[in-house]
């Protein structure tokens, strides 16, 4: 049977924390390490044909933990900004899905930086989910909505959404151990498949996410229909 890949996959990228915290190291070793895998994965699920590839990097919530987490994980874009060329190099299209409002000068500046190089490119969309929480979303557009007096129905709400001019996601797949969404795309992922694992992400590889489709690959998707 030929296997059929997932048009959207996002990935909550969770237990950076715990994999440090269990080798005795500073939850930012974990982070590091963390950071260091979205380029090969991303990379690899554009040579599957993946179409667009969501990661949750920094959410909403995640303002709350300790300043120095906070400052370092405000400091990987402006790492990931020097790798900008790979992404070229690779035809990566690299998206920002999230406030920008609250993040600092030099945070902004590499997202931005990275978005303009990358906009010409034509292959896989990276979503980079950062300072993201899906009820903010839904609630900026329905009130955008509102300001323009247009009709709120199921449509016009998707439309006004960071994500709108992506597919629905097919496969959300969590790393960490953890069974929930934590407030990311609730709309999106309102009939994709959830695939948990107990692997922190810091570990999780190539061979993971060919599990993680071959999983998909099994799934009877009826979108609330019947299928014989």
């Amino acid at each position: 049977m030929e296997k059929n890949i997932p048009n959207h996959i996002a990935i909550i990228l969770d237990g950076n924390g715990r994999w440090a915290k269990e080798r005795g190291r500073a939850r930012i070793e974990g982070h590091t390490v963390g950071y260091k895998k979205i380029e090969p994965i991303s990379l690899y699920a554009q040579k599957l044909g993946v179409k667009v590839l969501s990661l949750y990097c920094f959410s909403t919530e995640n303002w709350n933990r300790p300043e120095l987490e906070v400052k370092f994980l405000m400091s990987v874009p402006v790492e990931m900004s020097k790798n900008i060329q790979r992404y070229i190099k690779n035809n990566i299209i690299v998206k920002v899905s999230g406030r920008s409002d609250r993040l600092p000068k030099r945070t902004k500046e590499a997202f931005q930086k990275i978005v303009d190089a990358t906009k010409d490119n034509t292959g896989m969309i990276l979503n980079i989910c950062f300072d993201y929480g899906s009820l903010y979303d839904i609630s900026q557009a329905i009130k955008r909505i509102k300001e323009e007096d247009i009709e709120i129905n199921e449509n016009t709400i998707y439309e006004y959404l960071y994500t709108k001019d992506f597919p629905k996601v097919d496969l959300l797949i969590r790393p960490g151990g953890e069974k929930r969404l934590s407030n990311y795309l609730l709309l999106e992922s309102a009939y994709a498949e959830l695939y948990f694992m107990d692997k922190y992400w810091p570990d999780f590889n190539e061979d993971d996410l060919d599990k993680a489709i071959e999983d998909y690959n099994h799934r009877n998707r009826r979108y609330g229909g019947i299928k014989e």
